[in-house]
């Protein structure tokens, strides 16, 4: 398969490797839907664990993923906003700091296990979904109405990049996959060394409000949105080289993990602007 600069698509198995049998190649979200029933293969007997996945495994465990991580953000939203109010912001960085250590323990697990599993995937995406709705609470609280406009944001940054790949408007070519991986690399060090040294007093500008933040701000989610070509493309490989339905779960781990950095920095830039 391709590289990737989600961690939670490298080095996967392909196909047979996956545990992947009899029934043949399926199609994925750029290739036609022809023949018979089943996205173009051979229907899998009912209930087969290792039937391969199709588009609709992907779209549904999404769709599930999302879901989980949406109502734990509204109950963690409600609940942040009234401890804020009754002067208890410590309790909500408490609750804030142990959801970001266990998303990242899950993250890891499934990252290096290299493995699909739905339950770790539900909670994974309950767990950012309780740390980014405590998060949009505080904020929502300064900036009356910048929840809905971070979720509506992020939606319509999702929604553009999916019509991008699926009409082929852009292609997920070699050396676009290298500059995407570069890229969020590249940004990616710039915020740890932003993080270290603002431990230390330096501010290098990225995360205060400035010009230059937004500017920043701009370019993560830019980047941010190109790594969902490459997450579409990496599903799309593993739907057409057959991997087991069960792998759904994997997909819907890997954009889940894109979604919830894309979110965060739409609500850091909404929060800059209006600041000014």
């Amino acid at each position: 398969m391709r590289s990737t600069s989600n961690p939670a698509f490298r080095n996967l198995p392909t196909g047979r490797a996956a545990g992947y049998g009899q029934y043949g190649p399926s199609v994925g979200f750029n290739q036609p839907q022809g023949g018979v029933p089943g996205y173009g293969m051979p229907p899998a007997p009912s209930g087969a664990a290792d039937r391969p996945m199709t588009v609709d495994d992907v779209v549904i465990k999404t769709g599930i993923s999302l879901g989980v991580a949406l109502v734990t953000g509204v109950l963690a939203a409600v609940w942040a906003m009234g401890q804020v109010s009754a002067d208890n912001v410590g309790v909500v960085g408490a609750v804030m700091g142990v959801s970001v250590l266990i998303g990242l323990v899950l993250s890891l697990v499934m990252i290096f296990k290299q493995k699909p599993s739905g339950p770790m995937t539900l909670a994974y995406s309950a767990v950012e979904g309780v740390f980014l709705g405590a998060l949009t609470g505080i904020f929502e609280l300064v900036y009356h109405g910048i929840a809905l406009q971070a979720i509506l944001g992020t939606a319509g940054v999702f929604i553009a990049m999916l019509v991008v790949y699926k009409t082929g408007a852009v292609k997920v070519t070699p050396k676009l996959t290298k500059w995407i991986i570069g890229a969020t690399a590249g940004v990616v060090i710039l915020m740890l060394a932003n993080l270290v040294l603002a431990l230390f007093g330096v501010n290098m500008g990225l995360r205060d409000g400035s010009t230059l933040s937004i500017v920043f701000s701009l370019v993560v989610i830019g980047i941010a949105a190109f790594n969902f070509l490459l997450d579409f493309d990496m599903a799309d490989r593993m739907i057409r080289e057959g991997m087991p339905s069960k792998w759904a779960w994997f997909a819907a781990f890997g954009l889940m993990t894109t979604l919830v950095w894309l979110y965060l920095e739409i609500l850091r830039l909404l929060s800059y602007l209006q600041n000014d």
